[in-house]
């Protein structure tokens, strides 16, 4: 009687994470380390794949807890897509392992690292160690905030899903021809409604919005973060500042789970707006990654004007 109720509370457990089964339409359990990619990954795989992200767009993805829940999910898929350039070092290599999935591990047929596909900003010339702060070897890892970017991703993804579920790669390849339909239609809306605010600078709180301020042309001022992962300190602050107020800037802009007093205080002192949006989309409601960097372009678009 023991073994026959511990077998039923394992299995509700189960699917309450949503792990039992799969819905009859689904062939491809995909997991994704971030939220972007899993909107990404629905996009082009449609109703052949059913899609998880690890981390919420409320999560800083540098540290993600490795849950045993999160091992289920990585147990059951067939396909493991990552950012890389180390933003998942610190989480996801423990629970590939305690996986117990081949397929998934980095020489796997199973694992995608999207930087592979796209360019890199921000690589570091010189030696790299801890003083420097939490600094990533190979390149700043947040493209996703460029949809150019994001695009060469989704293209990635769409052949990964067709070595992996041959039966439907022209399905996976039209979903993506869509999606790029519909992804350049709004690039250029978007880059059309940001054009005069080519070169106005901007203050952002940690490193990660090189890649949309180098798409739409801003200037990233400063950083509240004296170093990358480090908090700000009183003295940085006013430095900070001082910057800001020599050339004009207005705006400051970080993810919603990062700290905002301090950068409340310096968008109060520079007589501007601090602009906080979450870390990805929010998939588990349906957001698309077309609808996610449409808030954020709303959202810089209001603050700069």
């Amino acid at each position: 009687m023991r073994n026959i109720f511990f077998a039923a509370t394992l299995l509700s457990s189960f699917a309450g994470l949503g792990v039992l089964g799969r819905p009859a339409h689904a062939d491809v359990e995909v997991v994704a380390t971030v939220p972007d990619l899993a909107a990404l990954a629905k996009e082009v795989g449609g109703p052949f794949v059913r899609v998880t992200s690890l981390s919420l767009p409320t999560q800083d993805p540098h540290f993600v807890d490795a849950k045993p829940s999160l091992v289920l999910r990585l147990n059951k898929a067939d396909l493991l897509i990552a950012v890389g350039r180390e933003l998942e070092v610190g989480w996801l290599p423990t629970l590939q392992t305690a996986a117990r999935n081949a397929d998934i591990l980095i020489s796997g047929k199973g694992y995608l690292d999207c930087s592979q596909l796209v360019k890199r900003l921000d690589v570091p010339t010189g030696p790299v160690d801890r003083s420097m702060g939490d600094i990533h070897p190979s390149g700043n890892p947040h493209y996703l905030y460029d949809p150019r970017q994001a695009q060469v991703c989704a293209q990635g993804i769409a052949a990964r899903l067709a070595e992996i579920d041959p039966r439907h790669a022209r399905a996976y390849a039209q979903s993506y021809q869509g999606f790029v339909v519909r992804a350049e239609a709004a690039r250029k809306g978007w880059e059309q409604r940001m054009a005069p605010y080519r070169g106005k600078p901007v203050i952002t709180y940690h490193k990660s919005w090189n890649y949309l301020l180098d798409w739409l042309g801003l200037v990233e001022l400063a950083n509240l973060e004296p170093k990358p992962g480090i908090p700000p300190s009183p003295r940085h602050v006013v430095e900070v500042l001082r910057v800001g107020r020599a050339r004009g800037a207005r705006v400051v802009l970080q993810e919603s789970f990062y700290p905002d007093k301090t950068g409340r205080l310096v968008a109060k002192k520079l007589d501007g707006e601090v602009v906080t949006l979450p870390g990805g989309a929010d998939v588990a409601s349906g957001e698309s990654y077309i609808e996610h960097m449409d808030h954020i372009i709303d959202a810089l678009e209001a603050a700069l004007r």
